[in-house]
């Protein structure tokens, strides 16, 4: 496999059009995640909740890939999280990434996981798998996000416990921040599950829902279509199962041009 440019060359091969930009900090929780910071076009504008394409130059061509961006809108950098991949075209090599070093993005965002593709309710699930969780990052810090809605629960499940880390991280940053703590207050919630490890909440978190345990740990009472509204963001398998799960319960799918009571990301499957 050819090696990713040197930064030097980067100006030089860098395809039209597309931003370059420098990485700021680099945090690597596990063996499979890692989160980037990196610098933001004056002009890149987006929604909390979308996703842009970034790359790297390998060899003499560009590789992209879709990544959410898990900042706010309002943040002056870029951030991610991602899974490393050993043999992925794009994540083997965007794991080994240092501050200092060049990421390709195209100019556009888009995606469906915004404020705006859902109609108004009082109460919004966030329901995220692994590296599902990025677009709620976003969210989370993102003040319209507690101005449309009441309460916030976000869902986080994962493997082992080591990959909670960063929801855990994400919600510390709130509570310490000198203006989102005061607007997010008690509004957020954060639920955790781990799948194979002994945990206080083991399981998927569509098991917990099916069986009545997510919503008795919460104290919340069962999905509501008249002020209920999701998010999904995660596997395949966990995106056929809340969908049915929240149209069993009366809510119905959206997207930008027909807000509803729920939307999915599709972007990143298959």
């Amino acid at each position: 496999m050819n090696a990713p440019a040197k930064t030097e060359d980067f100006a030089i091969q860098a395809p039209a059009g597309v931003f370059v930009e420098t990485v700021t900090s680099v945090t690597h929780y596990t063996d499979r995640l890692f989160r980037f910071r990196m610098t933001r076009p004056a002009e890149f504008r987006f929604r909390s909740g979308e996703f842009a394409m970034i790359g790297l130059m390998v060899g003499d061509k560009p590789v992209y890939r879709a990544y959410s961006i898990a900042s706010p809108a309002w943040d002056e950098e870029l951030e991610f999280f991602s899974i490393k991949v050993p043999d992925g075209p794009l994540t083997s090599h965007l794991q080994a990434i240092k501050p200092g070093d060049k990421v390709l993005m195209r100019k556009k965002p888009t995606g469906t996981l915004v404020l705006d593709a859902l109609v108004p309710g009082r109460r919004l699930y966030m329901f995220s798998t692994g590296t599902g969780i990025a677009p709620f990052a976003s969210l989370i810090r993102d003040p319209e996000t507690y101005e449309k809605f009441e309460e916030v629960i976000l869902t986080h499940t994962c493997r082992d416990v080591a990959e909670l880390k960063y929801g855990f991280d994400l919600v510390d940053e709130i509570r310490n921040h000198e203006f989102l703590n005061e607007i997010v207050g008690d509004k957020l919630r954060h639920y955790a599950t781990v799948t194979r490890e002994d945990y206080p909440f083991k399981g998927r978190v569509t098991d917990l829902m099916v069986n009545g345990k997510f919503f008795a740990d919460l104290g919340l009472p069962p999905l509501d279509p008249a002020i209920d509204r999701g998010m999904i963001c995660g596997s395949t398998a966990m995106l056929k199962d809340t969908k049915e799960i929240l149209e069993a319960a009366g809510l119905t799918e959206g997207a930008n041009n027909k807000p509803a009571e729920f939307v999915i990301e599709r972007a990143f499957v298959g």
